[in-house]
């Protein structure tokens, strides 16, 4: 595999693995902690939406994908705020209205569908420049944010309610949050897809899950995890011959149930050691 390096894709690819491993890392954490994955998976669906527009009207379809998927965020935030709409239905909504936006776009694009599976699915070995400026972007947005008010996200993931009654500024940082997660969502969709972005927001963290229950320890293990799930992946589609997205999502799931048996085989050995 070392001889890939010599090619500009292969280097763009290792380039997107470290980048999308620290914005999976850190927003994954809060997704988990805060436990909004459905609602990153309506706003990764939704962002379907934004690409199908991107391909009819002939802007890039990452762009669009962003504008869409934050005002979807935007509105399932009002939407819970000032209506009495539930949750879920919002949710739904968002979703459903976005996929389907998208594939009538779509449709109606020239060229219709050709290159909406690497937008659905991924794929890792087309990454472009501008693709890791957006992962840049949103990484240093990421590490910044969560460096500089780390305090506020922790009490807004773990109890949003008590950080009210402390006067936090919760409505904005869940604000805040929300379009920081949009954004992470279509940051990685080249990488793994529409279809598997939610999984990269949450595997890894599972994972971490099982080594510590503190936010920041746990941030930093999703973005090594992460990482190694990414270039496992990476590895497995290229000997393999395979579409790198499901690749890297297979060996997400793969490091977690091997942490799972060796975390099963520790408690077993000191059970007896006990005994």
């Amino acid at each position: 595999m070392a001889e890939l390096l010599q090619y500009d894709f292969a280097v763009r690819a290792l380039v997107g693995c470290v980048l999308a491993s620290i914005v999976c890392g850190l927003v994954g954490t809060y997704i988990v902690a805060r436990r909004i994955v459905f609602i990153s998976g309506g706003l990764a669906h939704a962002s379907m939406g934004g690409v199908g527009l991107g391909l009819l009207v002939g802007v890039s379809p990452l762009l669009s994908a962003a504008v869409f998927a934050v005002g979807a965020a935007l509105g399932v935030e009002w939407a819970n705020r000032h209506t009495s709409a539930r949750e879920d239905s919002s949710i739904a909504m968002v979703w459903t209205l976005g996929m389907s936006v998208g594939i009538l776009a779509a449709y109606l694009a020239p060229g219709y569908g050709a290159d909406l599976p690497s937008y659905l699915f991924g794929n890792i070995m087309t990454v472009a420049a501008a693709d890791l400026w957006l992962l840049g972007g949103v990484a240093a947005v990421a590490v910044v944010g969560f460096g500089l008010w780390r305090r506020l996200v922790v009490a807004v993931a773990f109890d949003r309610d008590f950080a009210a009654v402390r006067r936090l500024p919760v409505a904005w940082a869940e604000c805040v949050l929300m379009v920081v997660v949009a954004l992470a969502i279509v940051a990685v969709l080249r990488l793994v897809g529409i279809v598997l972005a939610v999984s990269m927001l949450t595997i890894p963290q599972t994972t971490a899950g099982l080594l510590t229950r503190r936010f920041a320890p746990m941030a930093m293990w999703s973005v090594a995890i992460a990482l190694v799930d990414c270039l496992g992946g990476l590895a497995l589609a290229y000997w393999a011959d395979v579409p790198s997205g499901a690749a890297i999502i297979c060996a997400s799931v793969g490091v977690l149930a091997l942490a799972r048996a060796a975390r099963w085989v520790g408690n077993k050995m000191g059970h007896r050691s006990v005994c």
